[in-house]
């Protein structure tokens, strides 16, 4: 019966197996995976019955169809139960048989195929739970009334709440109250095609912090689709039933973050924190647009710290940053909340001030911020003071575009700058006529370097006692091409500003060493050569060098080099400018202050400083007249010299009344008209080579006097 039945149900892709009991049943059962078994109960050893029930324990999977000659219908009924698909009664149809292992092995497909569907969709199932529960966006359904139906995991470490707490619960409630009529239409919406609302903004509330004065809010951009009932029999879609919103919430507060610190990078100083030069000049238009329209009064002050340069240059840069973030704080106590303090760059502010009632209350600004830098700054543990030079310019009057205004601005403090610093000045017409001059003149300046177009004059400097010439002080000149001979105090400033002046001092310094050096030559006499100095040959590292250069260049002693520097120098208690000092000291090489007692004149620096000498101003010499008191200003200088053992220099002396009183005093050496205005080296020479006791005291010569004040 197993051959007929092997032979009957033989096909491509079976593969029929024979056991003549039910032990060998199980042991082929064991070794591989089985389809279908037909089985009879009557079996050698273990019963066919034992065996299903053996089969239905271990192989799940397999299926029986009972064939067996039993008539016992008990033993039809416990197969059946037992979990056999079918029961064939011997003998049997063979066609039958087919169609019932046909369907049998049909089924087992079917089910097989079931179950792996079964298995796949729990398997999605599961990892569909495990994305939603795990997403970092808040995913959430509402029923038509708005209220959370479901809501992920997420809401708990994004906004604080529970799910339970939410369920049930409006969507309002973890919305903020500005925004909730925008959010309105983002989680009720009930649209699903591509009109559906996608990445709305809003902001929603965090629980754990709704009770702190400024709570946190979280940015989230919405995208929502209309849920409908499927099943509702219509096909038209609007005629299905609204069940509610399914939605997806993405915390983009990182994002806005970053999106704001590059926005606020792009407009703001990254030093000071201050709206940078393009923020600045946006609201100045827009102060200016409003103004055109109200007829207000708009005013900009440009502020330029002097002597910065001098910190980033002693202290370096770190510390340079460190007292411009100072500045700018003490800058901030001055304006009003509606004004706009901007760091333009290096060491210049800006102030925009807008709704003015008139043109003194910038003054009254500009005046504010002088007297707060007054306090001194602690850089490195010293106290350092800083002062600023301010233009002002004013709209309407200074001009109607935020272009013009910060050009005369920067303009009116220029002319601060050139007037002493430490000031400020509102706008004038003339003021661009000359800085348009001074921009020409610079641009010639230049070229005058290139081509060296300077001379030098120099004027004697006269021993009363000895009655002889003991040294002469160089004074350079600029042979315009168009406007002629011009003195130093035409383009000295103009040269410090623009950084040329370095260059003009080493010519001077070649010059003067050179004519020094062929008068040594020629036997005219052992002089010095006194040269001016601009202070910011200290802030340069190589200047003793280049003072060392020249000498060496042209065989001078040391002492034959007078150095004359202004009191200003001497106000920046620097330790490096006080080295620079004391090594050209050392060398031999004199320094003395010139106009002596016209600015600020402290017996402190003449202690600390490696003074040689000091010269009376011409101030104090012209107050020398017949008949009128000696000022006691004089007296005291004289008394300093003494003092301090310095050497000391009148220049000015017009008068023989001047220089016999100054001889009386105490004053030997003189320069002024009295015994020769500058003159070329030429003409130098000539009186040299002349004997002395020709040189007679003459008064002053006629024709207008070319000022002593120089470089």
């Amino acid at each position: 019966m197993r051959s007929s039945l092997r032979q009957l149900l033989a096909g491509e892709g079976r593969d029929i197996l024979e056991c003549g009991t039910g032990e060998d049943a199980i042991t082929a059962l064991k070794s591989q995976d089985t389809a279908l078994v037909l089985l009879d109960i009557h079996l050698p050893g273990i019963s066919g019955l034992d065996l299903m029930e053996w089969i239905a324990s271990f192989t799940a999977s397999t299926r029986v169809i009972m064939v067996s000659a039993d008539a016992n219908i008990d033993s039809a009924i416990r197969a059946m139960r037992g979990g056999a698909v079918e029961f064939v009664r011997k003998p049997y149809d063979l066609e039958e048989m087919q169609l019932k292992v046909e369907n049998a092995l049909h089924r087992s497909r079917l089910e097989r195929i079931n179950a792996l569907m079964s298995a796949r969709l729990e398997c999605s199932e599961r990892m569909h739970r495990f994305l939603v529960e795990n997403s970092p966006d808040l995913i959430y359904t509402l029923d038509a009334n708005g209220c959370f139906m479901f809501i992920n995991g997420r809401v708990e470490s994004l906004l604080g709440y529970s799910r339970d707490e939410l369920i049930g619960c409006k969507y309002t409630r973890i919305v903020y109250e500005e925004d909730i009529s925008i959010a309105h239409w983002a989680f009720t919406e009930r649209r699903r095609d591509n009109r559906a609302m996608t990445n709305v903004e809003i902001r929603l509330k965090d629980k754990n912090s709704l009770h702190h004065f400024k709570p946190r809010l979280i940015v989230a951009t919405v995208s929502a689709m209309g849920v409908y009932d499927e099943d509702s029999g219509s096909n038209e879609p609007l005629a299905k039933r609204f069940l509610g919103t399914y939605g997806v919430a993405r915390d983009i507060s990182e994002r806005k973050k970053a999106e704001e610190t590059i926005s606020f990078q792009a407009l703001h100083d990254h030093l000071t924190h201050l709206p940078n030069r393009s923020l600045f000049k946006d609201r100045l238009e827009h102060s200016l647009s409003q103004a055109k329209r109200n007829g207000g009064l708009v005013g900009v002050l440009f502020i330029d710290l002097d002597r910065f340069k001098l910190v980033n240059d002693t202290y370096g840069h770190a510390e340079g940053d460190d007292l411009l973030k100072n500045v700018a704080q003490r800058l901030r106590n001055c304006v009003r909340a509606g004004d706009t303090l901007a760091h333009q760059s290096g060491d210049e502010f800006t102030v925009l001030l807008p709704d003015l009632y008139g043109p003194e209350d910038a003054s009254i600004i500009a005046g504010k911020i002088l007297d707060i830098l007054q306090a001194p700054f602690q850089v490195q543990g010293q106290e350092f003071r800083i002062t600023a030079s301010i233009g002002i310019a004013l709209y309407p009057q200074d001009g109607n575009s935020a272009d013009v205004l910060l050009k005369n601005a920067d303009i009116a403090m220029y002319e601060v700058k050139s007037s002493g610093k430490n000031s400020y000045l509102c706008f004038t017409d003339k003021m661009n006529v000359c800085h348009h001059e001074r921009i020409s003149l610079e641009n010639e300046l230049r070229q005058a370097i290139k081509c060296s177009e300077f001379e030098l004059y120099y004027q004697p400097q006269i021993s009363i006692r000895g009655d002889s010439i003991v040294g002469l002080e160089a004074l350079v000149r600029w042979q315009h091409p168009t406007h002629g001979l011009l003195g130093p105090s035409s383009f000295i400033d103009m040269a410090e500003a623009s950084g040329l002046v370095c260059s003009i001092t080493d010519w001077v310094l070649a010059e003067a060493c050179g004519q020094m050096a062929l008068w040594r030559e020629r036997g005219l006499g052992n002089l010095r050569m006194s040269v001016n100095v601009s202070p910011m040959e200290f802030e340069r590292g190589d200047f003793v060098e280049r003072i060392k250069s020249n000498l060496a260049r042209f065989h001078l002693p040391a002492h034959c080099l007078d150095l004359e520097i202004t009191e200003n120098l001497l106000l920046n208690d620097d330790s490096s400018i006080i080295d620079k000092m004391r090594q050209l000291h050392n060398l031999g090489v004199r320094i003395s202050i010139d106009d002596f007692g016209t600015r600020y004149s402290s017996l402190n620096y003449l202690r600390k400083f490696p003074i040689s000498s000091i010269k009376i101003d011409q101030s104090f010499v012209r107050e020398l007249v017949e008949g009128v008191r000696v000022s006691p200003i004089l007296h005291a200088i004289l008394g300093i010299a003494r003092g301090f053992e310095l050497h000391l220099v009148a220049e000015g002396v017009e008068t023989p009344f001047q220089m016999k009183t100054l001889s009386e005093l105490g004053c030997d050496e003189m320069q002024g008209y009295l015994f020769s205005k500058p003159i070329p080296g030429v003409a130098v020479e000539e009186m040299l080579m002349n004997s002395l006791s020709k040189l007679k005291p003459q008064r002053h010569v006629g024709g207008a006097e070319i000022s002593s004040i120089s470089y």
